[in-house]
């Protein structure tokens, strides 16, 4: 007898319907976020180009491009990824397509952005949809909280294994906030040191980064401990990141904030390069599921997530900004 797929199961018990209250936030979230969308498109198609003199290049501009990118990338992963697994959910909630519409949006504004489209119009226009990500992130961390402790057990081993990762919507909020950083250094003028939140932005961007790099690794860690770290190179992902987020919290509290630290370069650049090769590891272990590639359709949702492992290269691209301001702050 052939046993019946575990979704069957899912779709089957009661508690994996949402209730009333969580399907209606979900249904006024999404349009929330739609709404935003559609204010944010009208203030970029309304922004003319500045037909002031071009400004002397800003130092911090180069930072500001990198930590763009940085946004674009991290959005990039975040919607290939929730498509992925709300498409394994079904969309039971209207709330899961909020993440998709914010960010692909956080994608657009990101690359533009990272592109050197300058102006007060775009900026504002980015500024808004970089604010509804980090809102949209946060919503979403406490929708999968929710779904994690409601499922059987609370908050178990097993749930944390195959419930709704918590962790995942972070990204997306962690990627809204290294835009508005992007967008208060270029507001900021080129004789004046930045600031992020009263604090020189390099150690401010030192610190969100480290700790960025530190909850990417607690998720990693967790999926491959569900995978019994059965390849050597799982351990990877939970030995070279976590250095490099050690290291860049020792850099946001140093004392000496002018230090190059070399070292810490080094690890920032095995961290982005392991976000790379991770997504070719990830298709390798899609491979070896049963049918390969050719039942992609099936695997590419219960495999290896392949959007993941670039996360760590987007959060090593914004810490080596971060280091760069830290090089021009004034001990």
């Amino acid at each position: 007898m052939i046993p019946a797929p575990a979704r069957s199961f899912e779709h089957a018990s009661p508690w994996s319907a949402d209730p009333p209250a969580a399907r209606a936030l979900g249904l006024a979230a999404l349009a929330a976020v739609g709404a935003m969308s559609l204010l944010q498109v009208a203030r970029a198609v309304r922004s003319r180009p500045a037909r002031a003199p071009v400004p002397a290049p800003d130092p911090a501009s180069g930072e500001a491009r990198a930590l763009h990118g940085s946004a674009a990338l991290l959005a990039a992963s975040v919607l290939a990824d929730s498509a992925t697994e709300h498409y394994r959910g079904a969309y039971k909630n209207p709330g899961m397509y909020a993440p998709l519409v914010t960010s692909a949006m956080t994608l657009l504004v990101g690359i533009s952005g990272a592109l050197g489209m300058v102006g007060r119009s775009r900026r504002r226009a980015r500024a808004g949809v970089y604010a509804t990500a980090g809102a949209v992130g946060a919503a979403g961390t406490g929708f999968h909280i929710f779904n994690l402790l409601r499922r059987p057990g609370g908050l178990s081993w097993l749930n944390l294994f195959y419930a709704a990762p918590p962790g995942a919507p972070a990204a997306l909020s962690l990627a809204g906030l290294l835009g508005l950083a992007a967008d208060h250094l270029e507001a900021t003028p080129p004789d004046e040191p930045p600031k992020l939140l009263g604090l020189p932005a390099g150690r401010a961007l030192a610190g969100l980064t480290g700790l960025g790099i530190a909850g990417t690794v607690s998720e990693a860690g967790l999926l491959h401990f569900r995978g019994a770290f059965q390849n050597p190179f799982m351990f990877a992902p939970v030995t070279v990141p976590p250095v490099a987020a050690g290291l860049m919290l020792k850099a946001a509290v140093s004392a000496q904030p002018r230090a190059p630290r070399p070292g810490t370069r080094t690890w920032l650049g095995l961290t982005a390069v392991l976000g790379l090769a991770g997504v070719g590891f990830h298709a390798f272990g899609v491979s070896r599921a049963m049918g390969g590639w050719r039942n992609w359709t099936q695997n590419m949702i219960d495999g290896p997530p392949l959007p993941a492992p670039p996360s760590f290269a987007a959060l090593a691209i914004a810490a080596l900004a971060a280091l760069s301001l830290m090089e021009r702050e004034d001990g």
